[in-house]
């Protein structure tokens, strides 16, 4: 384990620590000093900023890079959202290598996509998304080093209560667990030369791929889903320096013939056949 790995799971673990700290105190009276309970708090800031200083900011990009171009990971009428065109960091954090990522939801044709509603319906299901089970294809020829499809596809988050409770309770409650349960179901190929692309919230058991596994381009590697830390179902593409989201940094991407989409921009990408150039 990386001395970067490992500070950053020793950051979770006094997080949790913080909280069963407060919930003990209040559930049996222990006798103690409040302010006690807050020193896993200040432990985990202190190793974060000793780490930052000493090893390099562990959720910023270590420097700027010219954009990897490959191929687009999806086929059809696209719209992005999240888009680093608009700003980054795109999703308004460096961690998990996230600076350069994007979201993109499928409608095929407009309005298809359900809409946000301020109370009701307070969530849908997923096959009212065009997005849900829509291929995903690998975006170069690759390694699979990371490849998982088990956590289950949640409900959407498509009004302001449902979205209020995924901000407030439901992130937090999965940053503290990991990147996985931020990911959820996600696939990570190695591209080469440093390069990964990471795919996220995939839909349950849709993989078609194994780690250790070589694809090539344009081959289909999963479907989309709605797992993870996501609002409604969508993939969540970037490329990242390395193969652990914990540790790696971002890095711009460029889809071939398409460029980077801008926030709400429709785009569409022709099928392709695999292993075919534009």
């Amino acid at each position: 384990m990386s001395a970067r790995k490992l500070a950053m799971t020793t950051v979770r673990a006094l997080q949790i620590g913080f909280f069963a700290l407060v919930i003990a105190h209040v559930a049996l009276d222990l006798g103690h000093p409040v302010w006690w309970d807050f020193l896993p708090l200040v432990l985990a800031y202190a190793v974060l900023i000793v780490v930052n200083r000493w090893g390099g900011a562990p959720d910023s990009p270590r420097a700027a890079r010219v954009p990897v171009e490959v191929e687009p990971p999806v086929t059809g009428r696209w719209i992005a959202l999240n888009s680093p065109a608009d700003h980054t960091p795109s999703h308004h954090t460096h961690a998990y290598g996230q600076t350069f990522a994007i979201d993109v939801v499928a409608e095929p044709e407009p309005g298809s996509r359900p809409a946000f509603r301020m109370l009701w319906p307070t969530a849908r299901r997923n096959a009212g998304f065009p997005a849900y089970g829509a291929p995903l294809h690998a975006v170069a020829d690759a390694t699979v080093v990371r490849a998982t499809d088990t956590a289950r596809d949640h409900l959407s988050r498509g009004s302001l209560p449902a979205l209020a409770y995924l901000m407030i309770l439901e992130a937090n409650v999965r940053d503290l667990l990991g990147a996985g349960k931020i990911l959820g179901n996600h696939v990570i190929l190695d591209l080469g030369d440093g390069t990964y692309a990471l795919y996220a919230h995939l839909r349950r058991g849709s993989l078609t791929v194994r780690e250790g596994e070589r694809v090539r381009r344009g081959q289909v590697i999963a479907q989309v889903g709605n797992s993870g830390n996501s609002t409604e179902p969508h993939l969540h593409f970037q490329l990242m320096d390395g193969p652990d989201p914990d540790t790696a940094r971002g890095i711009p991407f460029s889809w071939r013939g398409t460029g980077v989409p801008r926030n709400n921009e429709v785009f569409e990408i022709p099928a392709r056949p695999v292993g075919a150039r534009a």
